[in-house]
């Protein structure tokens, strides 16, 4: 159950949902709540029927870079719940109900991954695991990606130096595989959060790609640390890590 209050900036009169099944939760998860409640990107994630509000992150990044297209072969890192995934199959054509290109869209997630036309998903499966990648290059069936993408986290420690690092082996682990798997021209899209090593990570990126840009879209919250480092013109296996 919810209720509505309104109030005024001055400007325009808002209405503010507070929950009221509240009693027995933490103050952490009572925030949760009422911010999840209030937040416009949820509400037209249900109505776009997109899984989960992230789609709008990598649609406003699309939108202002154009690198998702027709065709193409693309590939999701940390894809549950999966509205990345749903953002690449319709922007790739990866289901074939446009009259263009069909592409190829694969997801991976440690968490399972329910089906999703025009994907093709690996729930359970822990992308930095060898055997994970190989059954990524199965998939592919010796074909080189145009984009990867990479919106994962690890679980918060709450310890930030711990939880900085945890992140960014993970942006290294997906970069490595980037670099040998895509092709010449291709994309790279990673979620980072602000902290030490982002620098150097933006380094060691632009060895492999022409452009890099760290990116803040609107649609990630204000109060979140997260930030997407965005490689254009893969230059090709040059240089090792």
């Amino acid at each position: 159950m919810v209720i509505y209050r309104k109030f005024s900036t001055g400007l325009k009169l808002y209405e503010k949902i507070v929950p009221t099944n509240l009693k027995g939760k933490k103050v952490s998860s009572q925030q949760w709540l009422t911010r999840q409640l209030n937040d416009p990107y949820v509400e037209k994630a249900k109505m776009m029927n997109y899984r989960c509000r992230s789609a709008f992150k990598l649609i406003e990044i699309d939108d202002k870079n154009s690198f998702l297209k027709p065709g193409q072969t693309v590939i999701d890192c940390g894809a549950a719940p999966g509205s990345w995934t749903q953002v690449a199959v319709l922007r790739c054509n990866a289901d074939g109900k446009q009259k263009k290109k069909i592409g190829t869209v694969i997801g991976i997630d440690k968490l399972q991954i329910y089906p999703l036309e025009g994907a093709q998903l690996l729930g359970n499966m822990d992308f930095t695991l060898k055997e994970s990648q190989l059954k990524i290059l199965q998939l592919l069936n010796n074909a080189k990606l145009d984009v990867v993408l990479s919106d994962m986290a690890p679980n918060a420690t709450g310890v930030r130096s711990m939880d900085q690092e945890n992140i960014l082996n993970l942006c290294y682990s997906v970069l490595k595989f980037a670099v040998q798997m895509s092709n010449d021209g291709g994309t790279l899209l990673v979620k980072v959060w602000d902290g030490g090593g982002v620098p150097k990570l933006c380094k060691d990126i632009e060895k492999f790609y022409n452009h890099v840009k760290i990116i803040k879209p609107n649609a990630s919250r204000s109060d979140s640390a997260e930030k997407f480092l965005l490689g254009r013109g893969f230059k090709g296996l040059k240089t090792t890590l």
